[in-house]
């Protein structure tokens, strides 16, 4: 059936594949983003007036009301990496969860599916994962019946880590390995996740459950890395990097308008990143998660000197 669906941050990584799946599914979608006009390529995945984005913002109450009046279903994408100004992990991660939840509960939504994140917790480290920790709190709170998803590094064509440290490749002789890249981390792609989101929705035996989304294999960071450069066909120094340096570094690449690392980000590449033992996850969604070596040539190939089929180069 048929259902109207509010989606906050439905235009970025992550939302622009659950759009198209509900757009599939024959869904009205309301892609609710504080610039509509940049969401205009989502409507062309569904037919005409199926989607349609609206300015909201999860700092601004009304804007939230209004985004989620007459919705069936209402999922929450909205996530910063870094902070900056008023996008604050605070304000987004948790105030601003705790908006979306008690809109939806009092417009009378009969689902919430709210993408958190893998690690979340009050005791972290990273100002990051306790946000993400705080806003899943709040979250349970106004809508106990709220589905909680927590993947993993999220891996795809638009993704933040692989594109990042590709990029870097190309113009660094040496990639740094945060506290000797022992760290683990369980890639899930993009696609994947997505569809989670959507099942996860449609299912009411989903309802007040938590769901932790890994790939189907464990990575140190120092492995990622090595993908990273086997599929751009770049040969690296790969340096053991003390965590105190590597705050330094940080400390000055933060200031920059979209820092490629801050002090935070390094404190989460620290941290163990894997589903839990006992954790729902995938398999009890009936998904069988992509294996990333799989994904990684379709868009990594970009970053290699010479094209697709380059020779390594010698540094």
């Amino acid at each position: 059936m048929a259902r109207t669906v509010t989606v906050f941050g439905g235009s970025g990584f992550i939302g622009r594949y659950v759009v198209q799946l509900l757009a599939a599914q024959g869904h009205r979608i309301i892609v609710a983003v504080r610039h509509p006009a940049r969401a205009a390529f989502l409507q062309p995945l569904g037919n005409v007036g199926q989607i349609t984005p609206v300015a909201a913002s999860l700092l601004v109450e009304e804007s939230v009301t209004r985004a989620v009046a007459g919705a069936d279903l209402v999922i929450n994408l909205v996530a910063v990496l870094y902070e900056k100004g008023k996008q604050s992990f605070g304000a987004l991660h948790v105030e601003g969860a705790d908006r979306v939840a008690r809109a939806a509960r009092a417009a009378g939504a009969s689902d919430l599916v709210h993408v958190s994140a893998l690690g979340a917790s009050e005791t972290s480290d990273a100002d990051y994962a306790r946000s993400k920790a705080a806003g899943e709190a709040a979250v349970r709170a106004a809508f106990p019946e709220a589905v909680i998803l927590r993947p993993s590094l999220v891996i795809g064509p638009e993704d933040d880590f692989f594109n990042r440290f590709a990029r870097l490749a190309q113009v660094l002789p040496v990639l740094p390995l945060i506290d000797g890249g022992e760290s683990h981390f369980q890639p899930a792609y993009v696609g994947d996740v997505a569809a989670a989101i959507v099942k996860a929705a449609g299912d009411p035996a989903c309802r007040g459950k938590t769901y932790e989304l890994g790939g189907p294999r464990v990575y140190t960071f120092k492995e990622l890395l090595e993908l990273t450069l086997k599929e751009t066909q770049r040969r690296r120094l790969l340096l053991p990097l003390p965590a105190s340096i590597a705050h330094i570094q940080a400390a000055l690449l933060e200031k920059l308008p979209k820092p490629p690392l801050t002090r935070d980000q390094i404190r989460l590449l620290g941290q163990e990143n894997v589903v839990g033992a006992g954790a729902l996850g995938f398999a009890d969604l009936g998904i069988r998660p992509t294996a990333i070596e799989t994904i990684l040539p379709t868009y990594l190939d970009r970053y290699r000197k010479g094209g697709r089929f380059a020779k390594p180069e010698t540094v």
